[in-house]
């Protein structure tokens, strides 16, 4: 039980996912029912044994554990209304917990303006609704695009689920893919090989448990001077071990082989080592600098075209970096960390798009505040403020960044490829 400070407002306990935890804790309210997609997200939810309805009537009697609206069909100023009027009445009715998610169509996909700035204006209304959600609500916007339809259950079960309970404020992009059943939902990522560096401690170690929960043979990497605490992990999550030095110049080669040699490769890749070396931009010596891009940023430009070159990956293979809030809207005394983070995101914009041709897929996860070691150590007040500038006021937690990392390796998540996710609370930083 956390300490309660006075003064401090009290943060809700966030819904948060455990293995036979059914999607929601009650009926959702699915919307309009007319939709573009409705049939399909109506079928999705069938599927998931969610009950749910298509009117906002029932007052407080009716509490909804999400509302979901399609608002794929809005083309001009006049249906956002339409928006407005069904959502308005439901949303003071969410559960603690809640969800709010809306479907659109990528704006920069139309050509009528028109229809483009009804579509973009979906953006600022679920940012501003999360920021006024209570009681662990969260706001999510996914955009599909033109034949993206046929992709949206992962997506739509992750942000209905508690695996998505700091995942808030979002906009995500659902490209037309190869569509990928997913045979059992408890355990997605059954029958794949993942791969996770920096995985002795922290995030890294939460990151592959997940992973192993969801059925996924991972396998972890971390530095050799961290060999027992990682041989740990491996252990607890029924992996292997391999100890390497993700700078060094035959890394790359040795990685590859070890996946080629040991697993017949790797069908998800997940980029979790990094380091900080804080120190203000004119007090920064050239090896901090330096040693800082060479793990976060260089390591992981050359892993990648190892993998791809030497085919390491297989067709469906999912490689997942991790980026930073600080990468976004930078960080006082971070100039290298913010700059190697940037980097990443850039990095997997550009790499999309051959990924997509070979039915790969490239993302990063950007945590905020998350509650680590290393937060522990910070001074109260600057704890206290990490943990309070976003709309669920809280930090989240090493498996906040997990169960999105597992979310984006899933099979079924393909049409999400060269996004950035942010796992921070919908935080007032780089909003």
């Amino acid at each position: 039980m956390k300490l309660k400070i006075p003064g401090v407002p009290q943060a809700t306990v966030l819904r948060r996912y455990t293995p036979g935890q059914p999607l929601v804790d009650g009926p959702v309210l699915s919307l309009p029912p007319g939709g573009a997609i409705a049939e399909g997200l109506s079928k999705i939810l069938e599927r998931a044994g969610v009950s749910g309805s298509g009117e906002s009537q029932g007052g407080a009697s009716q509490r909804w554990a999400a509302i979901i609206f399609d608002a794929t069909g809005i083309r001009d100023v006049a249906g956002l209304s339409t928006l407005h009027g069904s959502i308005a009445p439901a949303f003071r009715y969410l559960r603690p917990s809640g969800r709010l998610i809306i479907f659109g169509t990528p704006p920069e996909d139309s050509a009528e303006p028109e229809r483009a700035a009804a579509q973009r204006a979906l953006d600022g209304f679920v940012r501003s609704a999360g920021k006024e959600a209570r009681l662990g609500t969260t706001a999510n916007l996914v955009y599909v695009a033109d034949g993206a339809e046929s992709g949206l259950e992962s997506t739509l079960r992750f942000f209905l689920s508690g695996r998505s309970a700091y995942v808030d404020g979002q906009v995500v992009r659902l490209r037309a893919a190869k569509p990928t059943p997913t045979a059992d939902w408890a355990h997605p990522l059954k029958g794949r090989v993942a791969v996770v560096t920096g995985a002795a401690r922290g995030i890294g170690a939460a990151i592959a448990e997940i992973l192993a929960r969801d059925g996924a043979q991972v396998v972890v990497m971390d530095m050799p001077a961290q060999g027992a605490a990682l041989a740990e992990v491996a252990n607890r999550v029924g992996g292997t071990a391999f100890q390497v030095d993700i700078t060094s110049k035959e890394a790359p080669a040795h990685i590859g082989a070890y996946l080629t040699d040991r697993h017949e490769g790797a069908d998800i890749f997940v980029h979790n080592a990094g380091i900080t070396r804080d120190r203000s931009l004119v007090n920064m010596p050239a090896d901090q600098w330096a040693s800082v891009l060479a793990v976060n940023l260089d390591a992981q430009l050359r892993i990648n075209d190892a993998l791809l070159h030497e085919n390491v990956l297989h067709p469906g293979s999912r490689v997942i970096c991790i980026s930073s809030t600080s990468g976004i809207a930078g960080n006082r005394g971070q100039t290298n960390y913010a700059a190697s983070k940037a980097g990443i995101i850039g990095m997997v914009q550009a790499m999309a798009p051959e990924m997509a041709r070979r039915e790969m897929t490239i993302n990063a996860v950007a945590p905020g505040f998350i509650e680590t070691a290393m937060t522990k150590a910070m001074p109260f007040a600057t704890r206290e403020i990490g943990r309070r500038i976003n709309s669920l006021n809280q930090g989240g937690l090493p498996v906040d960044v997990a169960e999105t990392v597992a979310w984006l390796g899933q099979p079924g998540t393909g049409g999400v490829n060269g996004e950035v996710i942010r796992v921070c609370g919908q935080s007032i930083l780089g909003a």
